[in-house]
Parts: C-alpha cells; structure tokens; sequence
C-alpha cells in the first residue's frame, strides 16, 4: 500500500529543520500554519522575531526549494541581534 506524502506542514518544518541543523539560520523556527493565496503561500511561524515567509509558487520549482529561499530571504531581512549576545561576568562587588 503507497504511503501518503506528507502535509504541506510537515514538508515545510522538515526544510525549517534542515535549515537549522545546517546553521543557515540563526534560531530554530516552527511552523504554526501554512495559508495559501492565488500565487502563494504563507508560513506563519510560532516566533516573535520572524512571523511569516511568503512562498511564491512557481512552476516547476519544488515546494522545499522555495521554502528554503523564501525562509533564508525572510531571515536576511530582519535588522538586530538574532542570536543572544554572550552574558558577561558582572563587576564583583568589595
């Protein structure tokens, strides 16, 4: 029997991942839900630096291809520190 092809959710977190575990982008991200528009779609993410990428769908390139750039553009975008800065020692006081 021919397994289902996974959801558009699940394809789109597994390209997140991917993306994360090849240190492409700076914090791990979660697909929250995916909308979709007459030429794209939308991923709305569970984060508050980075609320959604739009996906413009294109013929003849791979939903996961375009997950990947849209996502890398979205995080490019994004101005301030997106990785904590190191805590430094505080002055011990006498």
């Amino acid at each position: 029997m021919p397994s289902n092809p996974p959801s558009i959710e699940a394809e789109a977190q597994q390209v997140l991942d991917e993306l994360w575990s090849e240190e492409l982008i700076p914090f791990s991200l979660n697909v929250g839900k995916i909308t979709k528009a007459a030429a794209e779609y939308t991923i709305h993410f569970y984060d508050s630096r980075i609320r959604t990428a739009r996906v413009p769908l294109t013929e003849g390139v791979s939903f996961r291809d375009m997950v990947r750039v849209a996502v890398l553009d979205r995080v490019a975008k994004i101005s301030g520190p997106l990785k904590p800065s190191p805590k430094k020692d505080s002055p011990k006081k006498p």
